[in-house]
């Protein structure tokens, strides 16, 4: 199998001058590597394409492969997930993972919270401040939970998101949207137990990988899983594979909100209990970070007994069984 592999880059956009926080979500060369080595093990013949616009350029010349595997997460918009599924649609390429209308709607995420309400998944109340001003209006109790709407690695997740009033959520409403240019989104926060799901496969294949449980450290200050923390995950955070039954429903609800919002291939869903110990979605990843030991996907896939290559090769045979691609063209990879 032929595999264009499309990916940000994290040094090259700071080459160009962005920021720490800009490219937090982009990859480091050493994921980057480790996936294409992936890849290769499981019979695949990979060439880096690099970012969107060299998939367009490539795209344009008449080049194609047998399948596209993106990990790209896109530089502006809310939908810029979307773009390169959106460009291999125009283009008629085969790509794995989610569809435009996915990747747009997951990253927003009062959207995504919308759809997966509406199939029952229980999800808490928020509300979207699109000005400081609205939080005047907001008819939720306190304590809130304000983050920028559209942002993944826990971006603007911090100790002074959690909130008491609303002169504290006007202030941190103020303070996301000039950071982020981009609405806030509130919503009361959780004092339950924090879960991450990883799921793998498509339709009634799809299925629970493993429910992996996240704790801070006692002596870690904020009750936030935070860009900082999420960083400096080694020293400051504990993950532990859960399976009693408070987990084993937070791994229903997650496979539940990942049909809800039609992901395809894989995806990682963000679970938070809410004080009677019922896991409420928080949001969903079809574009999970894939570092084999610094991202969460990989590491519940190892506890649950899956090497690296497994869940890698299990992504591109999900994508090539939903393409009707010749599934002999990968080697199979033993769990």
């Amino acid at each position: 199998m032929r595999i264009g592999f499309v990916y940000d880059a994290r040094d090259e956009y700071l080459a160009l001058g962005y920021s720490e926080l800009e490219v937090a979500e982009f990859d480091t060369a050493s994921t980057i590597e480790e996936i294409e080595a992936a890849m290769r093990r499981c019979g695949a013949s990979v060439e880096r394409v690099g970012r969107g616009q060299a998939l367009a350029r490539r795209l344009a010349a008449g080049d194609r492969w047998d399948l596209v595997f993106s990990i790209a997460e896109g530089v502006h918009g809310r939908a810029r997930e979307a773009q390169v599924p959106a460009l291999c649609e125009m283009f008629d390429q085969a790509y794995a993972f989610s569809d435009p209308l996915t990747m747009a709607a997951t990253l927003d995420k009062a959207v995504a919270k919308r759809l997966v309400r509406d199939q029952g998944v229980p999800t808490a109340d928020f509300a979207l401040l699109r000005r400081p001003g609205d939080a005047q209006s907001v008819g939720l109790a306190f304590p809130l939970f304000v983050k920028p709407v559209a942002e993944g690695t826990g971006k603007g997740c911090e100790a002074a998101s959690i909130v008491y009033d609303r002169a504290e959520l006007e202030e941190a409403a103020a303070r996301l949207i000039g950071r982020f240019t981009q609405p806030a989104i509130a919503e009361p926060f959780l004092p339950g137990r924090e879960f991450t799901v990883g799921i793998i496969g498509n339709e009634a294949q799809a299925e629970v990988i493993g429910v992996l449980e996240i704790t801070l450290r006692p002596e870690v200050e904020d009750r936030v899983y935070s860009f900082d923390n999420k960083e400096e995950c080694e020293s400051r955070v504990i993950y532990s594979l859960a399976n009693d039954p408070e987990a084993q429903l937070a791994g229903r609800l997650a496979l539940d909100a990942y049909h809800a919002l039609d992901c395809r291939d894989a995806a990682r869903v963000d679970m938070r209990s809410d004080a009677a110990g019922v896991p409420q979605f928080l949001e969903v990843n079809p574009i999970a970070g894939l570092h084999p030991v610094h991202s969460d996907l990989p590491m519940l896939s190892e506890m649950a007994g899956h090497s690296y290559d497994w869940l890698i090769g299990g992504i591109l045979d999900a994508a090539a069984g939903r393409l009707g691609l010749d599934r002999a063209m990968l080697i199979s990879v033993a769990a």
